[in-house]
């Protein structure tokens, strides 16, 4: 018995995290990997059986994880931020959540046959979509405009605004059929008064702790989960279900205080979160009998149908009225609204507790919604991108680079690429720097890199890829640091630090990869560029190559890019590992010899297009 339980425990874990990592690299959402591969674990090879592996804790364990999944989700809510995406993402969350949640209730009554009072629950279920799902397709469509910014933040404040809705009306439930109307709103009211004031009173407790120091900082992550469980546990305790909002609340408030800093918390939490959804996906999944799948049949189907093709185009369309948002951009949106942990997570917590009330007809609200999530993120996740494309709002594999950095020899490069027909973005803190790059008619943003929300605000639609090349070293490791969640790491470029002394101090996982070459520091780049050194190009045929390149300038060429025959930008680094192959093009910097004269130089050249840089 021990043995298989430590077995379970084993797939469990081992399944949660390979199907995020599977995820990862097919460039599919996790979530999906991860409800089938719970299903096969669980009701089809019989590898895990929840209810015989925690027995009585399984629905306290799920509760606790989503709490913590919630607390993470009010940590990423900033005030600040949401003024700045503008109105229609608080239209989405609103009479957006009410159309969605209308249609889906009426949907389940007559499509599904749920007795109103399951049918309206299921409709709070489903109006959630969720940032876990989200993220990762944004970050694979990356689609130009506010589309992607709207998603992200509509996915961020649905989670718990969702939630909230969803405790609301399973409160109603509950108490409708013991208590007089009048008392089941003041049971609401309670739900939402004891949740809200826990969740502040947390969130103070725990900032003024921080704020006098009353915690060493290698226990500021424990201590925050450790309230986390007191505010959901206390708040549970006062008044049932009103938990989830209480840490919603909690997160809310400690993310929009200024009094001490909590990212370091806000980096555990993420980190805690693909655990928890690695190990609540495949319980949940693994939950489901034989029997609930016999649940699913055409009318889950047509279900399926009703909230993608009429609860999601009429909640965008409404809410968008009179935006500035095009007709295409507004389809896009309409084709987007995967379901995700949290309403699996709900659904299945409040099927175990209408169960143990006996209310007839819950088993059916865990497989529907399991089937919903499946659905949409298989449908969204498989086609999304090919709509995208389609509407003209998305490239399949972006090219494009964003510049960290505005120096005249950085912005000749950009320059460079941006004739050759590739997006690019340049981002300096330097109004010169900026103003002299638009004047050359690079398209360049005022910013500092790392400020708050400035990806919102720059437009890297076709960008895919980060070159750091600012003087400061420290800056250029930060920023690849930065931005390896969003290109990926191998995508993220950095000059070498101009004290050699140093890359040793340069871990791998803390830079991203070295540009151009050994030796290839800012000063050691500006000594080239001040040499009036000339970007060529250069066709690369059998005959004439690399090789023969460096031969005619005696040494003095440094390959920079490399073009392929399909369009993909390469960058040389300094490991060395690009080939120029018979009809790619490369870009190159090189010292004309002394006694060469320009004509005789254009004479030569191999391909017209050389640009000289002073």
């Amino acid at each position: 018995m021990v043995e298989h339980s430590l077995v379970s425990l084993s797939v469990v874990v081992v399944l949660g995290i390979a199907a995020q990592w599977m995820g990862w690299r097919m460039r599919i959402p996790s979530i999906l990997l991860l409800l089938i591969f719970g299903i096969l674990a669980g009701p089809v090879f019989g590898w895990i059986n929840p209810d015989n592996l925690l027995g009585s804790l399984l629905y306290p364990v799920v509760s606790m994880a989503v709490a913590m999944i919630l607390f993470e989700g009010g940590l990423s809510l900033s005030v600040k931020e949401f003024r700045a995406i503008g109105g229609v993402t608080a239209w989405l969350v609103t009479v957006g959540a009410a159309i969605t949640w209308f249609i889906g209730a009426v949907a389940a009554r007559w499509i599904l046959g749920l007795d109103w009072s399951l049918a309206i629950l299921l409709g709070a279920v489903l109006v959630v979509t969720g940032p876990t799902v989200i993220g990762p397709m944004l970050q694979f469509i990356r689609p130009t405009g506010q589309t992607g910014a709207i998603l992200k933040w509509e996915g961020i404040m649905i989670d718990p605004i969702g939630a909230m809705l969803a405790v609301l009306v399973f409160q109603v439930i509950l108490e409708s059929g013991t208590q007089p109307e009048i008392m089941v709103m003041i049971t609401v009211l309670k739900t939402i008064g004891i949740g809200t004031l826990l969740g502040l009173l947390g969130a103070l407790v725990l900032g003024f702790c921080m704020k006098r120091n009353y915690i060493p900082d290698y226990l500021h992550n424990p201590v925050a989960v450790m309230f986390v469980v007191a505010v959901f546990t206390g708040a549970n305790i006062l008044q049932s279900e009103s938990g989830l909002l209480a840490v919603t609340m909690m997160g809310f408030a400690l993310a929009n205080q200024k009094s001490v800093s909590i990212q370091h918390i806000v980096e555990f939490k993420e980190n805690l979160r693909v655990l928890l959804i690695a190990g609540v996906f495949i319980l949940l999944a693994a939950h489901l009998k034989p029997a609930d799948l016999d649940q699913i049949g055409i009318a889950s189907f047509v279900f399926l149908l009703v909230l993608v093709l009429v609860a999601r185009p009429a909640s965008v369309f409404v809410s968008t009225f009179g935006s500035k948002l095009s007709t295409k951009e507004k389809l896009f949106l309409s084709w987007m609204a995967p379901r995700g942990i949290v309403a699996a997570a709900v659904a299945s917590i409040f099927a175990l507790r209408l169960e143990e009330v006996g209310l007839a007809g819950s088993e059916v609200l865990v497989p529907q919604t399991f089937f919903i999530i499946i659905g949409t993120v298989a449908l969204y996740g498989l086609t999304a991108p090919l709509v995208a494309r389609r509407l003209g709002l998305a490239k399949a594999h972006p090219q494009g680079v964003l510049f960290l950095g505005g120096q005249s020899w950085v912005r000749n490069i950009a320059k460079t690429l941006y004739d050759e027909g590739y997006p690019v973005m340049l981002v300096d803190n330097s109004r010169h720097n900026i103003l002299a790059a638009r004047m050359a008619g690079i398209p360049a943003f005022y910013a500092s890199i790392f400020a708050d929300n400035v990806l919102d605000r720059v437009e890297i639609s076709g960008i895919g890829k980060l070159m750091a090349m600012t003087t400061n070293d420290d800056v250029n490791s930060l920023a690849t640091l930065h931005f390896a969640s969003l290109f990926g790491r191998s995508q993220t470029y950095q000059l070498i630090p101009d004290d050699e002394k140093l890359l040793d101090a340069y871990s791998r996982h803390l830079r991203g990869r070295f540009l151009f070459g050994k030796g290839m520091t800012h000063t050691a780049l500006l000594e080239w560029f001040t040499d009036e050194a000339i970007v060529k190009k250069s066709r690369i045929s059998e005959e004439f190559g690399l090789e023969e390149l460096k031969a005619r300038y005696a040494g003095k060429v440094l390959p920079l890019f490399l073009i392929t025959e399909d369009g993909n930008l390469q960058i040389f680094t300094a490991e060395g590992k690009i080939k120029p192959q018979a009809g790619q093009t490369l870009i190159s910097l090189v010292l004309s010899q002394p006694g060469v004269t320009e004509s005789t130089e254009q004479a030569s050249s191999d391909m017209a297009g050389d640009k000289k840089i002073a």
